[in-house]
């Protein structure tokens, strides 16, 4: 059984190079009073078709004190698409607005039992994780998405209100591991791709 960080837990410290060109450890965010930490990717499906969403998410909490890290946990050896250089060519291209990072040794991915991209984690203001899960129900396609969590969960952090819902199950890919931690979950569709 996969270990996933859960609600009530405390966010786990992490130094990994960005596609800016500097290194980043969770000091480097504490202007953020909230913090959403995602494991994503350069290839997936459900990435690509819920970035939009996450773009507009992110430009909405901005101004409430919500910083977004990106967090690429893949390995390059499984999907090539994956790697730095091409995460670099990534946030040329798209201009996201949030701190890209590149977990090339899976250690973060692992310690936080990050299952599928996207799988987000936010964090209150204590740095506690109040919620983890999906982004939305449809990632895939956005305009068919009913339920907007990583949405709900920050209107409700940022108005001072209890999280209604806390943890959910994330839909996207598996990330793709390298070596032992490659069997821990089943295939999906995003295998088949």
């Amino acid at each position: 059984m996969a270990y996933t960080l859960q609600p009530g837990q405390k966010i786990i410290d992490f130094k990994l190079p960005s596609t800016e060109g500097k290194e980043y450890s969770l000091s480097d965010f504490a202007k953020y009073k909230y913090m959403v930490l995602f494991f994503t990717c350069n290839h997936c499906p459900y990435v690509i078709g819920s970035d939009e969403l996450t773009r507009e998410t992110a430009n909405k909490y901005s101004g409430r004190g919500v910083g977004f890290v990106g967090i690429n946990s893949n390995s390059e050896n499984t999907y090539p698409e994956d790697s730095f250089s091409n995460m670099i060519e990534r946030m040329k291209k798209h201009k996201f607005p949030w701190v890209y990072l590149y977990d090339k040794t899976q250690e973060l991915a692992e310690a936080y039992g990050a299952l599928r991209t996207p799988h987000f984690y936010v964090f209150n203001e204590e740095r506690i994780l109040v919620y983890t899960g999906r982004g939305v129900d449809n990632p895939r396609d956005t305009s068919k998405m009913t339920i907007n969590n990583l949405d709900n969960v920050l209107e409700e952090l940022t108005a001072g209100k209890p999280i209604s819902v806390p943890l959910t199950n994330p839909i996207g890919c598996n990330i793709k591991w390298d070596g032992k931690g490659a069997h821990w979950m089943p295939p999906d569709a995003c295998d088949l791709i």
